[in-house]
């Protein structure tokens, strides 16, 4: 591609293993957790549990982006950074049109099976923002996957929050409100991605070859 010098410097070898593995780690985690709240999520009717299911799909698939782009170039691993920022701001909108369309219907969850696996999608993704945890300040690439982590772990206490509100009031706005919540952390998340992606495209675009 004109301007871009493919010859910069990629991540050493025991960096990218380290980080190769960590990756796999989460991406089991997240793949098992998705089954699992796509099927309680069908079973509660809890929006925000629905939402963190289809959360966790989106997490596996940017595992697998960033599997495909480690080893490459900082300019394509930018390039990357680039797609799942975008993915996390198309999921934030879909989640805010799936907020709207249950608040039409104003049905109440199931607060026991939301508080159940809650419990079960924390726990694998405090795991996952471990494992990952050493990698938040790489290139934006690395920090995307950290991100991702990051915003489901808090997410998922979100959701516990949210049941024991549905359990508490029997109404379906604590389960919305959950569900907004996750929508702006993946707003917020994408846009950051995109930022830092942009500024090393340039980076690498305007850096003379030596």
């Amino acid at each position: 591609m004109a301007g871009c010098h493919c010859h910069h410097e990629a991540p050493t070898k025991t960096h990218s293993k380290k980080f190769r593995n960590a990756l796999w780690i989460a991406l089991v985690l997240n793949l098992s957790l998705f089954l699992i709240e796509v099927i309680g999520g069908m079973q509660s009717g809890s929006a925000s549990l629905w939402a963190d299911s289809l959360d966790f799909a989106g997490d596996s698939f940017n595992y697998i982006i960033s599997l495909i782009a480690l080893g490459m170039s900082l300019y394509w691993r930018a390039n990357a950074a680039l797609l799942k920022g975008s993915m996390m701001i198309l999921f934030a909108i879909f989640v805010v049109a799936k907020v709207v369309w249950s608040y039409s219907n104003g049905q109440p969850p199931e607060a026991m099976t939301m508080g159940f696996i809650g419990v079960l999608a924390l726990v694998a993704n405090i795991i996952s923002a471990l494992v990952l945890y050493t990698f938040r300040d790489g290139d934006s690439n690395m920090r995307s996957v950290w991100l991702c982590s990051r915003n489901d772990a808090i997410g998922n206490v979100a959701v516990l929050l949210a049941a024991l509100g549905v359990f508490g009031t029997q109404s379906a706005l604590p389960d919305l409100l959950v569900a907004s919540i996750m929508a702006v952390l993946g707003f917020s998340g994408g846009l950051q991605i995109i930022k830092q992606a942009r500024a090393e495209r340039r980076k690498v675009r305007y850096t003379p070859v030596h």
